[in-house]
């Protein structure tokens, strides 16, 4: 999760917040996304109305922040027995 300090600003007779381009592509939304807003009292929550694509994910993957692909154990269940031995 990413958490950063944006500002509201006027927009013709509304109220607009910018997103910078890091926060658009970790949400997985370009220009025309769609999305939910849901508003109370001190808080406003946008959500992307769809799910990120595989190649959208894979795109804001950051091998140095998320330090690549372990496991910590070797192959289970399936896997263990995928080259035909046990």
């Amino acid at each position: 999760m990413s958490t950063s300090v944006s500002q509201i600003s006027a927009w013709g007779n509304g109220l607009a917040l910018r997103l910078t381009k890091p926060m658009a592509k970790i949400a997985g939304v370009t220009e025309g996304s769609p999305v939910r807003v849901s508003v109370r009292p001190g808080r406003i929550v946008i959500e992307s109305e769809t799910e990120p694509t595989l190649a959208q994910m894979l795109e804001a993957f950051d091998p140095k922040k998320h330090g690549g692909e372990a496991m910590a154990c070797g192959p289970a269940g399936v896997e263990a027995f995928a080259d035909g031995k046990p």
